[in-house]
């Protein structure tokens, strides 16, 4: 979506008014800290020498002046290279759980041994594509909360608690939950097949220029993404923006997390998810 007010407020009230865009998580503190918090740090690990020190180094370099609390998941499939920082604290989804509910949608239907109905198809490639609400709440309702966290439990994304009363942008995510998503989505497993994961994937692939930006900012050419950000404004926390995309190319196969909150306006957030994603994309392609 574009960043002009109109468009930006409509998405805050759809997303509250109709039911409402390996990890590293990372706080950024523009104030002291006082002493007796322990300030949380980036911590990676990898099978390829000198990238997970690089890694620390360049993803803390790219928070330290951010204000903000941010949240920060990487795992490289290739390198098994795993980055993590606060991977255990919550957030409102806001439009990233719009994944799930997709996710969510497929598992059903491969239980039932059928395939999506025209109708979830538009559903689905709206809630993705362009981030429609309307299409999410529809989508969310024909689920109910027993299916989606049955969906949830076969994912093992036991930190995710689905928002109340319908309000999906209020449903708790953390980093840890999307990077276990993520991998299911590019790789073959026993929850999702690979005909869902492709369709996921496709529409992830496809959304409109106007939302593509957080985690693929700074990927290589030739690198392929897939991408879905989220972005919600309430009183408490201000701007949550998220962005979560996977990517392949380079020799490296690769998910990123950005969840934030804390931000004064949506582009801050959006800066802030891409100075992150800017080194992970630079480090990774020199190793």
């Amino acid at each position: 979506m574009t960043l002009r007010t109109p468009i930006r407020a409509r998405r805050v009230r759809g997303l509250l008014a109709t039911t409402l865009g390996a990890g590293i998580l990372i706080t950024v503190v523009a104030a002291a800290t006082p002493a007796a918090a322990a300030t949380p740090t980036v911590s990676c690990t990898s099978a390829k020498a000198g990238l997970a020190a690089k890694l620390k180094k360049d993803i803390t370099a790219a928070l330290a002046t951010r204000k903000g609390t941010v949240a920060v998941g990487l795992y490289d499939r290739s390198t098994n290279t795993t980055c993590t920082l606060r991977a255990s604290t919550a957030y409102d989804s806001a439009s990233v759980v719009k994944v799930t509910v997709l996710s969510a949608l497929l598992w059903d239907a491969q239980k039932a041994h059928r395939a999506l109905t025209t109708r979830e198809k538009s559903l689905a490639t709206a809630m993705i594509t362009k981030s429609d609400n309307a299409s999410t709440s529809t989508l969310w309702k024909q689920l109910g909360l027993t299916k989606i966290r049955a969906f949830l439990t076969a994912a093992r994304m036991t930190q995710t608690k689905p928002g109340a009363n319908g309000y999906w942008g209020l449903t708790q995510i953390t980093v840890t939950d999307q990077q276990k998503l993520l991998k299911l989505l590019t790789a073959r497993n026993a929850v999702l097949t690979d005909t869902s994961r492709a369709y996921v994937n496709k529409l992830m692939a496809g959304v409109v220029s106007g939302q593509r930006w957080g985690t693929p900012y700074g990927r290589p050419a030739g690198v392929s993404w897939h991408v879905k950000n989220g972005w919600l404004s309430r009183a408490t926390h201000g701007w949550r923006v998220h962005s979560v995309g996977t990517f392949k190319g380079g020799g490296h196969d690769y998910a990123i997390t950005v969840l934030t909150h804390g931000n004064s306006t949506m582009s801050y957030g959006i800066t802030t998810i891409q100075s992150v994603a800017k080194v992970i994309h630079r480090d990774l392609a020199a190793s």
